[in-house]
């Protein structure tokens, strides 16, 4: 297992986090509201200026290699948050989740997102680093990964039928209702988990299992700890906002999860040639950047036409 970073790099990154979070949910978001455009907006910004500007320390540290693995997997994970996305709008519709109560919900389930990724990378680096063989597994499962979304029909999954979720209800009293912004209320003296912790909890195994996923994608990429941790957890913060702000835009880009297969079959390709040819870090980047870009721009060329309405309509 390698890491580029000293212990003050992690500090730095450490820093920006915590200073972060802190002024976004006990300045900006104290009260309960709902998150416009503009203000999701601004934040996605934010976010985006701190993980390019960390990328410039990682640049000036480390030189331009490590800061090419370091944009290309904040860049990776970013298109692969996109099902997330949809996943999380569909669990928030369910269970009917007020808006005041979305940011809430999703800053403490990324919180939690942060944890199982820093779990998984430490894990999946050690494997990798002590057996090489696993990587062609990584990349088989890769190019299989890609095929299953070309190949897959239209999402069907039903957050109400969620086996974790029947498990949840059953292990944990539950309220019928909503309580305003708490998870977790008292009632006649005995501790009961409101929807808000179930809705909560469900957001969290969507995550994990989006993980299986994107980390054998950024282990790919470099297997250096302090690139993939830092590069990944940028992009996981930055969704929360990212989902406010792109909500309704995901459904338009009708060509992004083709982009995203070919991109996951590009790695995965990489990593099963990589002992007989070297693909440099700046061409994957292109290449990523590059998909990602023409797939969205064909998404807006090319929009989804509308289904014909019944006849006499």
């Amino acid at each position: 297992m390698t890491s580029i970073g000293s212990p003050l790099e992690w500090g730095v990154f450490a820093a920006v986090v915590i200073v972060a979070l802190a002024v976004d949910l006990g300045v900006f978001n104290r009260t309960a509201h709902r998150i416009g455009f503009r203000e999701a907006a601004v934040w996605t910004a934010v976010w985006t200026a701190l993980a390019l500007g960390f990328n410039g320390l990682v640049l000036q540290r480390f030189g331009p290699v490590r800061a090419a693995e370091f944009f290309q997997g904040w860049l990776l994970e970013l298109a692969l948050s996109v099902d997330n996305v949809f996943v999380f709008i569909l669990i928030l519709q369910t269970f009917r989740v007020a808006e005041e109560q979305q940011h809430r919900v999703l800053f403490w389930g990324i919180l939690g997102a942060v944890v199982a990724r820093g779990v998984f990378i430490l894990a999946g680096a050690a494997l990798v680093t002590r057996f090489q063989w696993v990587m062609y597994i990584l990349g088989a499962f890769l190019i299989f990964t890609a095929g299953k979304i070309v190949l897959a029909k239209h999402d069907t999954f039903d957050p109400a039928k969620n086996p974790m979720l029947r498990l949840f209800r059953r292990l944990i009293p539950t309220t019928d209702d909503f309580e305003g912004s708490h998870f977790v209320v008292r009632r006649n003296g005995r501790l009961m988990a409101t929807p808000l912790l179930a809705v909560l909890a469900l957001i969290e195994v969507s995550d994990v299992m989006f993980a299986v996923d994107s980390i054998p994608a950024i282990l790919g990429v470099t297997t250096d700890v302090f690139v993939v941790f830092t590069s990944n957890i940028f992009a996981i913060l930055g969704l929360r906002s990212l989902f406010f702000l792109v909500a309704g835009l995901v459904r338009i880009l009708r060509f992004l999860k083709i982009g995203v297969a070919l991109i996951l079959a590009f790695i995965g390709a990489k990593i099963l040639i990589a002992s007989f040819v070297h693909v440099p870090v700046l061409i994957s980047l292109g290449v990523i950047a590059g998909v990602l870009g023409l797939s969205a721009l064909a998404s807006f060329v090319f929009p989804e036409r509308p289904k014909p309405g019944p006849v006499g309509d």
